[in-house]
């Protein structure tokens, strides 16, 4: 991989970052993984005696989002227990600190974690713990967005949404709604987003990834999304990309796993830099640091190295997350002052 001049470079580890879009099983370190298995008495599969992260992150030849979800069932057997899921939530603050992170969004579907005894609830609890714990020891706030699974039945993810309002202003800043996509539009989960909006619940959807356009129009007219996550797809549709625009609505954009899951085609065909010329309020994200093998210092060298983004252009894109942040009141200006402060440090 081609690397950046080291002066752009050491710039761009310093630059203040937030990351609104990450996921917790999509970020869990190798070792860790390594780890729990033998506290836990569980088998690693057969051939996975040296390094783990072939197993847990994708290549080159990914050709689909579907094959991309497929890394998460290697992990989740070990995320089971109250200890795993408050260890991995910490260490992903730890990840996030390494950045340069000011801030992270952290996501996670709890019922993908009941398989074992634990409730929703109780995964939530846990998850909270590990990034609190996280907070205190790396200097990073941490909130969680709880995900209802889209191949999930409406029932379910009606459980998970009571079980997002109790721990609503204690730790979860919001819900989402993310899995396959293309197979489980939208349409299906109306009344499992209208129970959040009558619990005042922010909503952030994945939308406009592996579906088109058309997504991203019901995640926003009829699920009542805050945000988008991903969105690359509203290119098809100038008439979304205006509802965007006009809702004010933040895309969280998360440029190396697009290209990674065929979002898009490549580089040169990623629409950041044109939303951001039509005033959409853009975001950069890293998703998920383990399966994408990134994290947020190279999100921002892709996009210098790939779209010429400037130092400036840079810090405008950690502005916009501090603006698009599911914090309230006193605590969202102090991020947007935190965000400032570091950005005029830098002489930005």
């Amino acid at each position: 991989m081609y690397i950046l001049d080291q002066p752009l470079q050491e710039q761009i580890r310093r630059l203040p970052k937030i990351d609104l879009h990450v996921h917790l099983d999509g970020s869990v370190k190798p070792e860790t993984i390594r780890e729990l298995a033998r506290a836990q008495g569980k088998a690693l599969p057969e051939g996975a005696e040296g390094d783990l992260t072939p197993w847990m992150q994708i290549d080159e030849t990914c050709s689909s989002l579907i094959e991309y979800l497929s890394k998460f069932d290697f992990v989740l057997p070990f995320m089971q227990t109250a200890e795993s899921l408050e260890r991995i939530a910490e260490e992903v603050v730890e990840q996030a600190a390494a950045s340069g992170c000011l801030y992270v969004e952290v996501r996670f579907a709890p019922m993908l974690h009941t398989l074992e005894g634990l409730s929703a609830r109780e995964a939530i609890l846990h998850t909270i713990a590990g990034l609190q714990r996280g907070e205190q020891t790396f200097g990073v706030k941490a909130r969680v967005i709880v995900i209802c699974m889209r191949h999930d039945s409406v029932e379910k993810n009606l459980e998970v949404i009571e079980a997002a309002r109790d721990y609503y202003g204690k730790g979860v800043v919001a819900v989402d709604l993310a899995g396959d996509e293309a197979g489980f539009p939208p349409a299906l989960h109306h009344d499992v987003f209208e129970l959040a909006a009558r619990y005042e619940l922010p909503i952030t959807i994945h939308a406009g990834e592996a579906g088109g356009a058309d997504n991203v129009r019901e995640s926003i007219a009829r699920l009542g999304a805050r945000r988008i996550g991903h969105g690359v797809r509203i290119t098809e549709d100038p008439a979304v990309i205006e509802l965007v625009k006009s809702t004010r609505t933040p895309l969280e954009m998360c440029p190396v796993s697009n290209i990674q899951t065929k979002a898009v085609t490549g580089w040169d065909a990623y629409p950041i830099r044109l939303f951001m010329e039509q005033g959409l309020l853009v975001t950069v994200n890293t998703d998920n640091m383990t399966v994408s093998g990134t994290t947020m210092n190279l999100e921002y060298e892709m996009l210098a190295e790939h779209c010429g983004f400037t130092l400036q252009e840079l810090a405008q894109l950690t502005v916009n997350s501090a603006e698009a942040a599911f914090l309230d009141g006193a605590e969202k200006e102090e991020l947007k002052a935190a965000v400032q402060n570091a950005l005029r440090m830098l002489g930005l």
